[in-house]
């Protein structure tokens, strides 16, 4: 039986990991399976996940926070080789929709006593993404956030101060929609491409039921002026989506994304990206194969759904 490959982010929000490699040895030795831990970070963690996968390990397990568990899902996309996800990070968006405990000793125990199930992944110019994309204010906001952080310390703070900031320019940017042969025109401070729909009301708002239904969802804020953002922001936050009538959103499998910019910041399980326009989506239907717990909705056998809009 080959070896189950376990890459750790040495730089993830938790700390200590060396204790947590060493939990984590202990639990895979106890099942009786031979494992090869690596902690690292940056283009040392992208180098040894490929070179995990081509020693041909039996899964690749990734401890991190969703851009870490994106870099994984790359590595194994489209191949025999199911996904181990250990959630290390601060949101951790993808496990919490498949059901993956976050304490790492219990998600590592679904790697062995779970089930591998395909999910969707969306694709955006050869780039996947497990969670969203998203171009407008959010990676201007991730940008900066990054920036204040060595000045006023704390990742929150600093993205408060960087979401004022970027709130106080001009945030709106004009963007051609193309589905199907249908083109939509809005001017919009934010567009969100979802991997599968998000819930939008109540408490598991920002939530999805499934990675399985081979659907995209685009959301576009549909506002023109920047007096009414934070109004906007309170509607959805109290009303949820569905009732609010300035956010747009689009049911499809393949969308084009355009604007005036030829090269744009995208953001991508909240790792920021410059990308060449025009922006070319799609959904890769059931193309990862990952560890979940047993009673997991993704598991469920779905037909993808018909194209739709909401505006």
């Amino acid at each position: 039986m080959s070896h189950i490959a376990i890459l750790l982010n040495a730089s993830s929000g938790q700390g200590a990991l060396s204790g947590v490699a060493d939990k984590l040895k202990e639990v895979f030795t106890a099942a009786g399976r031979d494992t090869r831990i690596t902690l690292a970070q940056g283009p040392d963690l992208t180098a040894a996940m490929k070179r995990a996968v081509g020693e041909g390990c039996s899964s690749l397990v990734v401890g991190g926070g969703d851009g870490t568990i994106n870099t994984g899902a790359t590595a194994v996309v489209e191949r025999d080789i199911p996904l181990g996800v250990l959630p290390l990070g601060t949101l951790n968006h993808f496990a919490k929709d498949l059901g993956i405990p976050l304490d790492p000793e219990e998600a590592a125990r679904v790697v062995l006593d779970g089930v591998i199930c395909k999910v969707d992944v969306g694709e955006i110019n050869g780039r996947i993404f497990l969670n969203n994309s998203s171009l407008g204010v959010y990676p201007a906001i991730v940008r900066l956030r990054e920036r204040y952080r060595t000045r006023v310390g704390g990742k929150w703070i600093a993205a408060l101060w960087a979401a004022l900031a970027v709130l106080r320019r001009n945030p709106f940017m004009a963007v051609r929609i193309v589905v199907e042969e249908k083109k939509i025109i809005r001017r919009t401070p934010f567009l969100l491409v979802a991997n599968n729909e998000y819930r939008t009301g109540g408490l598991q708002a920002g939530s999805r039921d499934s990675l399985a239904h081979g659907q995209l969802a685009l959301y576009v804020i549909n506002a023109e002026q920047r007096p009414g953002l934070l109004r906007l922001a309170g509607k959805l936050l109290l009303l949820g989506g569905d009732k609010v009538k300035e956010l747009d959103l689009l049911t499809v499998q393949e969308a084009t994304v355009e604007t005036r910019r030829r090269r744009l910041q995208v953001a991508l399980d909240g790792e920021v990206a410059t990308l060449e326009s025009p922006l070319e989506y799609r959904v890769l239907p059931g193309a990862l194969r990952v560890h979940v717990p047993a009673a997991a909705s993704a598991c469920y056998t779905h037909q993808p759904g018909p194209s739709s809009s909401r505006s």
